[in-house]
């Protein structure tokens, strides 16, 4: 058994270095909810050095809000803005001599794809237009899942190791109590039962079926690097390989 660990960064935390010695897969800021051109540079640096596989996390315009804000773009913008961000890292992972290997939205962009197919569907043709060979990240068995595999792309399915689900497999949202998990033990054990089994306990108790193909740690925490030290543990414990699946 295998997992993908990826993790978010370029977004100005200080253990980015470190955390990429611990994942398989990076999601790197485009400048547009966090990082600057310096700040990606560095990110591939490190990436390439720790054989870590490199992404694109692009946002909607909203650095003031960390691309949290939810927006009502129309498609044509959104195709713009992805073509833009996407160029913007490829240039430097090329100038590296590295390879880019994927894509996941970032914050708001990423939770409204989940289920709204027309913001979905501009994301995943603005990917395939760009270089069809990139894989698309996505909440597992959402809509942004969906329209990857429409658009022909590699659909990778992601779920997340400290966030609660809804019983319809959706992230419970950030502004209502429990969306977080703030144990570290619990937040394990459901990575386990994600990765394991395939299923997470939903906020109300339900099981709910979840194809875990890639897990998400985030790296803006307190205890980022610590918790990924965990997760990498028990996972070697438990005999799951950790590689990158794009």
């Amino acid at each position: 058994m295998h997992i993908d660990l990826n993790a978010d960064l370029g977004e100005g935390c200080d253990t980015d270095e470190q955390l990429l010695t611990l994942v398989s897969s990076a999601n790197i800021a485009c400048g547009w909810h966090a990082g600057d051109a310096a700040t990606m540079r560095r990110s591939v640096r490190w990436a390439i050095q720790n054989h870590v596989a490199i992404g694109a996390h692009p946002s909607f315009p909203d650095r003031e809000n960390f691309g949290r804000s939810a927006m009502q773009l129309p498609p044509e913008e959104i195709f713009a803005g992805m073509l833009y961000q996407l160029g913007a890292l490829d240039a430097i992972v090329r100038a590296e001599g590295g390879r880019m290997t994927h894509v996941k939205p970032h914050g708001a962009l990423y939770n409204q794809a989940a289920k709204d197919a027309v913001l979905a569907n501009a994301i995943c043709a603005a990917v395939r237009t760009f270089n069809p060979e990139l894989s698309l990240v996505g909440l597992a068995g959402s809509e942004l899942i969906a329209a990857a595999r429409h658009a022909d792309l590699n659909a990778v399915e992601e779920v997340f190791a400290d966030r609660a689900y809804e019983a319809d497999g959706s992230l419970v949202a950030r502004s209502k109590p429990g969306a977080m998990i703030e144990s570290d033990e619990e937040a394990i054990a459901q990575t386990l039962s994600l990765v394991m089994d395939k299923q997470v306990k939903a906020i109300d108790g339900s099981i709910v079926s979840v194809n875990a193909q890639t897990v998400c740690l985030h790296g803006d925490g307190p205890h980022a690097l610590d918790f990924a030290r965990q997760i990498r543990a028990r996972l070697h414990d438990a005999r799951i390989a950790v590689r990158a699946v794009a």
